[in-house]
Order: C-alpha cells, then structure tokens, then sequence
C-alpha cells in the first residue's frame, strides 16, 4: 500500500470514529488535551497539509473527483476532504492555529490549481445540485480567518483567499453554498477591508495562469460585485465597508478596457491602452464576465452604495458657512471616483437614469460643491481625495460625475419643472453652477491645460500599480462641463433667468482673441470646444476675419470670376433657382453679379458694385422664404421651418432646399443681414443638434401642453385609449404614422408615456423635416463650414443672419459718417436729415437703410463696420428750385446718399420719404 492509500484509510477510519462515538477531541488527544495540545496540534496541522497536498498532487488523476459530495464512500478525495471539513471545524480548539499553519504553507495556491483542474468536470457524476466536500473546506477556512477568536497571523496577500480564490473566473457558479458564506455581512466586511487595504499595492502578482481573455482584476472584480450586494442592503450594513468597497471596485473597474455597449457594434482600445512592459497588448474580455460585471452594477447595487455613502449626509443644511467635514469628504471622493471610473467604462444608458432619479447624487454632490465655492474650501480637497494626485483641482472630480448626470436630468425635465417648479436645482443655484463651471472650464482649457486635450481616456491598463493621471479627469471635464453649459445656455436662450454675460470667461482679451484665429492654438481650441466663453461680438470679429481671409485666398489664387445673372423682378424665384443653381462650389464663393430686368422686360439702370446685388438678395430670401410659396411654414410666432407636405406642392423641393440652404449660405458669406426669422429649432439643424421636448413649444405649444399634461397625469393613462401612433394632416390630407413598428397596437401606459412623449417630439421636431432639412443643410454647408456655424448658439445664428431687431441707431450712423460735396457734420442740411431720420419709424428707417445700402438692415456689430463707411454728398447742381424739386438717389455699392440742399426739414422729410417707398428698383441710383 503507497503513501497516498495509506492517508486516505487514516482519513476513512477517521471519520468511522467519529461516526460511531462523535467526539472529535478525544480521538486525536485522549481525555486529557490540555496537557497534549502541543503535540495534537502539531500532528493535526501536519495531517491536514498532508491531505491538500495528496489531492492537489494526484489532481490530475483525480479529477473527476475533485467536486463529489462527502457523502461518496468510495471516492478517496471525498475522504481527504471529509477528514479535512472535521479537523478544521471552527468550534474545535485547534482550528485557529491548524488554519493559521495551512495558509503560512499558501494553501489557497494549492487549492487554486485544484479547482481550475476540476473546471471541466463541475456537473460531474453526484456532485450536481449539492455542497462538494472541496466546498466545505474552503467554507470552513472562509468563515474561520479574522473571526474572533482567531489569532492568525496575516498571510501575504498574494497566497490570499482574495487573490488566489476570488480570482477564479465565475466561482460562485462552482460554489454557490461558498457564495452564500462569503456574503454573510461580516465576512463580506473583512475581505472587502483587506482588498482595499492591499490590492493597489499588490496588484501585480494577481495570478497570471488564465488565458488573457479571463485577467485576475476582472475575476475578482464580477465575484466580487455578486456576493457585495447583499451585505449592502443590510440595514446596519457600515459606512466604513462602502468606502472600502467603493476604492476596490474603483481600482479593480479602472484596470478594464471600456466594455461595449449593447447599442454599440463594438468598442475599440487604443493601441497604447494595455502596456506591459516595452509591448502593446490589446485586452478582450470573455464575453460572459463583461455580462457578470455589467449584470453586477445594476440599478439596485447603485442605489444601494450611494445610500450608503450618503445616507448620513444632508442635502438641505441650515448654514452654509462652513465646508463639508471629513466624512462628507470621503463619501463624496469615494462616490465620485467609483462613479468617474465607472462612466469610462461600463455602457452610460444603463446608469444614467438610475443615478439621476433613484439616488440623491445631484443634490449632495451640489450642496458640496456650492459649499465648497462659497467658503473657499477647494484648495483644501486634493489631499484628502485619494483618487487623485495632490496638485489636482479639488472641483476636478465632483465636477467629472455632476455634470454628466445633471445634464441627462435636463434632457428629461419640461419647461415647467426647470422654470416654475426650479427642479431639480433652483435657478438661483442653476446661476452659481453656471460661474462654478465658466472657471473650471476656463482653469482647464486656457489657464492649466492638458497636455493632450482631446485624448480622451488613456489610463493604462496593466496588472500593476498605476497613478490616476490628472490630464485623463481634466480632459473627461473639460468636455462634460462644455455640454452642460452649452445645455444650460439654451435654458437661457429660451427664457433668460440670468445675463448672457454669466457664461463669459473674466480672461477674454484682444491677444486671446488674435490667437483664437489661429488653427493649432489653444484660443482655437476654446473656440471649437466652449465658444459661449468668449462675449458674441468677439466671436463675430472671428467670424468675419475668418470669411475675410477665404475670400482673400480667392483672389490671390487667381478666380476673378464674375458670374452675372439677368434677373426679371417679376420672375426671381425661378431666374435665380436656374442660374445659381449651375454654379459649382468655387463659384459660389466668387463675385456674382446682377442686372435687374423690369416688368417691361428693360433693363434697369446701374452698373452693379456690390449694392445690387446685396438688394439681389434681399429680395431673393423674401420671395424664397414666403409662406405662400409653400417651402417654409411659420409657427405662432411667426418663425419660419420647413414645411413637411413640401412635396405635395413642389416635385423638385428637395432640389429647391438645396438652394436655399447655398442662397442662405451666400448671403453671410458676403455679410448680408436678410430679415428670416427662423424657428430656433430648424435653426439646430445648421448646427446638426438634435431637438427635444422643450424645443418643442417653439413649434406647437398646444401639442407640447398635451405631453405635459400626460407627463403629470396622475390616473390610470390607458383609460385615455392612446396608442404609439401620430396623425399627419397636411392640406387636409390626413395619415396615420406609427411612432414605433407596431406602435398601432401598442397602448400609452403610465409605464411608457415618458417613452410616447419624447417619440411624438421628436417626430414632429425631427423625423418629419428631415428630408427638408437635410438638403438645405447640404446647400449651406457649401459655403458655411460646420465649424464657423458651431461658434454659435441658434439665438446667435439667427443674429448672424438677421441682425438685431432694434430699432436702427441713428446716433451710432451718424458718428460713423462721412461726408463730401461741402457737406459737414454741423451743416445746417445735415442737422436736419439726421432729426428727420430719427423721426421715421422703424419700418421707414429700415427702407431708408435698404435705399442707401441694398439691405435693410445694418451691420452685426455697428457701423463703423460698414464697408465703405456711409456717406451724405451734397447733390450737383445749385439750391435752385429746380434742383430743390430733385429726390435724394443712392449708390447702393458706396453706400452713399446724394442730398439735395433742401431749404426745410418738412421739405427734407416728404422727399426723402417719397425716395425710399418709390419701390422704382434702381432707377434713382
């Protein structure tokens, strides 16, 4: 008989013994253990090694063994296991130190290599549906570690339970009678401290002997997440255990490549995201553990850390004068980096909404911000924030978890919420979160910038220890801060709670300003990412400048193409569809000019410099865009979108918004305001923004007040006979639309009217111009790059389009005259004119402007842009009365007015009056 049958018939008779008389202690020491404990303990610690060493020896021989039941006679594993569940039952008095003995010997090792032989043969012959001895064993070694009375010594954390065991992919579905020991509350407690007390520091020397498809932080990290849920929702589950569960998780979900949403065809690492040693090393997880990790941190794991880390902390305190204390601290960094590392990499729709409304998050993460600023308590957090490195910003990691999540919020919440009800922040804190924002956002892009920023995440992802790079947070921030005030931006936009200058950066001057215009700089760079941080007019300047420059390139490549058009007035639609429609893209960007032809089909007067053609498009956008036309429709207030049954009265409409999107485009090219009111929702189209609910009173307030309505109704919804279904009803034609496939069937339930809602939104605001507003998009983007266009915000745009729609500043044109033919500012002719003009209304004043200029509306930042400056020549002749009978004329390309010397204003005012309405095209240029 050999060694190994020689200890498994001990290990039988054993368990015969101890069967038949039921006491453990007397059969290894007699009646009298006291005086014999030495010697006992020290053959039953020799005894037990003896057992796992057998087995993990003869492992391979035995596998088919390894997880039977201890109710196997036969089988001499079971027998060595049996043995081993006896001697080390926690009650005896030598389990301390038999335990103790085993893990100095690394015993979690030997276990490891048993388990994983075993991989292959878990649903074995009797082992299914029951507690295999190998399990009890491991139990009873579980449970004894760090209980009292225990007295072990601590074992280096790489032949650890944690490491050796929780490392083994999917273990809990090997052991499920382990997985409920484990997550007892007091034992979940103690692994978790001793993780968060050692994993950082010792992370690389997790085992290495799985296929790299399987890492050992991934292993750990999915049992882990399985079993911590229960112990969480314990009701004296310790705000101790949540921080360190919180730093694990953290440090364990940083060491993963990004995990691919289910809504994403796949989700790509860069080539320097896995560096061990000189070698780039793409890792991809098993498809089964990304589902364990993601199945893991569910709704209810998120509700239940947050409530813990938060549950002692208030969202409402009576004084603000004080900073947060030091618990508050930790909750807030243990919170935050869990949650930043979390939205680099696990899919965001799955958290956001859980986040936002089950949790408290926002409230107690703004009441520590708002805190923070007003007390000037940030300098003070990057050392207690362990996450990060000391010289990081104390905003940079609250601000990385707020802004995302506050901003999914206001994609949900209604008009009514965000103004009247002040939910979910007030606007008087919406005001504060607005300078909190501008200064980290201006800290981050302009004053401490990253070194890459636009690199995204490239935290390295290896099996060591690793720094959390300041630059990674700083660039997730720099982009989540721009979104949310740029969203916030629009809440302004549509009713203003505070002044446009509140998004302003304090830092904006003239030398910013000279090298925003500059590809590669990093005022470029602000320009492109957070525009709203410098004031409207110093982005006009770039606008200009930069059109300016394009047209400069022009020329000096030669194009001195003059493309003229014959335009009947009668007939402008279609003359200027036909020919500016030929032209290529190059032209479009040349001098086009015009010669206007009369309802008699005779040419009129004037040599074209620029002004007719500026009246050209004047007139061209007013005939375009004309409701009756049938293109464009207008809302309540009079704002113009593209009309959805275009095709119904146009078979090229398509054809036809193409070109008004080129002609649109042409007009600010050259700098000509056209008075086109648009919808600012189609106006979101030129910026390729998708709209939503809130956009949506913009274009039918009725229908919105009904989503309203709906979105409030506190009754039973499906009552109301709604389904996922929208009727169309153009020119008296009406047609059913299902909002989803199926959608005819499918009924409104309080369950889905969120859903319902934001579909009808979205295909009243989206779905139904989207033809329309595609093809226009393609026609301006012609001459209008996306990049120019993203500058500004759609009340912007529309400026850049229409100008103000103030009165004219007869004051600020007339500091910005200049004057000939004897004329002076103090002449007595001249006194009189500017009074007269004053006097006129503004639709008068607007004519006056279009009379002079070819285009009723003056430049975007004041007249001293005006180009040339305007000017008020004496007329020839002498003050004869003949020559006081003459009306003013125009030379719309020199923007100059030729004035009669007239003797009265009364006289002054009914000739010029009688000029600007004569509507005689340029027959008195």
């Amino acid at each position: 008989m050999n060694d190994f049958s020689v200890l498994v018939e001990t290990c039988r008779l054993i368990q015969h013994f101890v069967r038949e008389s039921g006491d453990v202690v007397e059969l290894f020491a007699g009646t009298d253990y006291l005086s014999n404990h030495s010697l006992v303990v020290y053959r039953l610690k020799r005894l037990s090694f003896a057992c796992i060493q057998a087995i993990h020896h003869n492992r391979n021989k035995l596998k088919d063994q390894l997880l039977m039941t201890g109710e196997e006679p036969s089988a001499s594993t079971a027998i060595l296991l049996q043995a081993l569940v006896l001697i080390l039952d926690p009650k005896l008095p030598w389990a301390c130190k038999t335990v103790g003995y085993l893990l100095q010997r690394n015993v979690f090792s030997l276990f490891r290599e048993v388990i994983l032989t075993a991989k292959e043969n878990i649903n074995a012959k009797g082992s299914f549906g029951k507690v295999s001895a190998l399990e009890h064993v491991l139990a009873c070694m579980v449970s004894h570690v760090g209980q009292s009375p225990c007295i072990c010594t601590n074992v280096d954390p790489q032949w650890s339970f944690s490491f050796q065991i929780l490392t083994i992919p999917f273990l809990w579905k090997k052991f499920p009678y382990l997985k409920e020991v484990f997550a007892s509350r007091s034992l979940t407690q103690y692994y978790t401290n001793q993780m968060a007390l050692c994993v950082q520091n010792h992370a690389n020397v997790l085992p290495t002997d799985m296929l790299n498809e399987f890492p050992g932080y991934a292993c750990i990290l999915g049992n882990i997440l399985e079993t911590t849920g229960a112990a969480l929702s314990q009701p004296d589950c310790s705000f101790e255990m949540a921080l360190d569960l919180a730093a694990v998780t953290t440090y364990l979900l940083e060491a993963l490549p990004p995990i691919k949403s289910s809504s994403r065809e796949s989700s790509t690492v860069g080539e320097d995201d896995m560096i061990i040693g000189d070698e780039s090393v793409e890792i991809v997880l098993d498809d089964n553990l990304q589902q364990q990790i993601t199945n893991a941190i569910d709704s209810r794991f998120l509700v239940q850390l947050t409530n813990v880390l938060f549950g002692g902390i208030s969202t409402a305190h009576g004084s603000h004068n004080e900073g947060p204390d030091d618990k508050e601290v930790a909750a807030v960094a243990a919170a935050c980096a869990f949650l930043h590392v979390t939205f680099n990499t696990l899919p965001l729709e799955r958290i956001m909404t859980v986040l936002a409304y089950r949790t408290e998050l926002v409230p107690v993460l703004w009441n520590f911000m708002k805190r923070c600023h007003e007390n000037q308590k940030w300098s003070s957090l990057p050392e207690r924030f362990s996450y990060l490195l000391g010289d990081a910003p104390g905003w940079l990691l609250p601000l990385s978890v707020f802004c995302p999540v506050y901003k999914h919020m206001l994609m949900i919440v209604d008009n009514e919420e965000f103004y009247e009800q002040e939910k979910p922040l007030s606007l008087k804190d919406v005001r504060c979160l607005i300078v909190i924002l501008r200064q980290a956002l201006w800290q981050i892009l302009w004053v401490n910038p990253s070194a890459h920023p636009s690199s995204g995440k490239f935290i390295s992802y290896t099996s060591g220890h690793k720094k959390h790079p300041v630059e990674a947070i700083q660039s997730r921030v720099g982009t989540v801060a721009s979104e949310l005030l740029s969203q916030l931006q629009d809440w302004n936009n549509r009713r203003q709670f505070t002044p446009p200058s509140d998004f302003h950066a304090d830092g904006v001057n003239d030398y910013f300003i000279s090298q925003a215009v500059t590809e590669g700089t990093k005022a470029h760079d602000i320009l492109k990412q957070a525009p709203f941080l410098i004031p409207f007019t110093s982005r006009v300047k770039i606008f200009t400048s930069q059109l300016a420059s394009v047209r400069q390139r022009q020329e000096a490549h030669g194009v001195f193409t003059r493309n003229r058009f014959r335009i009947r007035r009668d007939h402008i639609l279609e003359d200027a569809y036909n020919q500016m429609s030929a032209l290529s893209e190059e032209d479009l960007r040349g001098l086009i000019r015009v010669t206007f032809v009369n309802e008699f089909g005779v040419e009129e007067p004037g040599i074209d410099g620029g002004g007719i053609f500026k009246d050209f498009m004047e007139n061209i956008t007013r005939a375009a865009f004309d409701v009756q036309y049938g293109l464009f429709k207008e809302t309540a207030d009079h704002l113009l979108y593209p009309n959805p049954g275009s095709g119904m009265i146009h078979e090229q409409h398509l054809q036809f918004f193409h070109f008004l999107g080129s002609l649109l485009a042409k007009a600010m090219f050259e700098g000509i305001l056209v008075d086109i009111p648009f919808a600012t929702f189609f106006l979101s189209k030129l910026k390729q923004k998708y709209n939503y609910l809130n956009d949506l009173p913009s274009l039918d307030p009725e229908l919105y007040r009904h989503l309203i309505f709906l979105k409030h109704y506190k009754e039973d919804i499906s009552e109301l006979e709604l389904y996922f279904v929208i009727v169309n009803n153009e020119y008296g034609e009406q047609t059913e639309e299902e909002l989803l496939p199926g959608g005819k069937n499918i009924r409104v339930t309080n369950e889905n009217v969120i859903t319902f809602i934001h579909l009808v939104s979205n295909h009243r605001l989206n779905f139904q111009i989207r033809q329309q507003s595609t093809h226009f998009l393609r026609g301006f983007q012609q001459l209008m790059r996306k990049e120019w266009i993203d500058m500004f915000n759609e009340h912007e745009l529309q400026l850049l389009i229409s100008g103000s729609l103030d009165s004219l500043d007869v004051d600020d044109l007339r500091q910005n005259t200049n004057y000939a033919g004897g004329y002076h500012g103090e002449h007595y002719v001249i006194d009189m004119f500017w009074e007269v003009l004053k006097s006129f209304s503004l639709e008068n004043q607007k004519k006056f402007l279009k009379f002079v200029t070819g285009c009723s509306r003056g430049p975007l930042l004041g007249f001293k842009y005006l180009e040339p400056l305007f000017c008020i020549q004496r007329a020839a002749g002498s003050a004869s009365e003949e020559a006081l009978d003459r009306l003013p004329t125009s030379a719309t390309c020199m923007n100059l007015l030729k004035l009669p010397p007239y003797g009265s204003k009364e006289q002054l005012e009914t000739k010029l009056l009688y000029a600007i309405n004569a509507d005689a095209g340029f027959d008195l240029s």
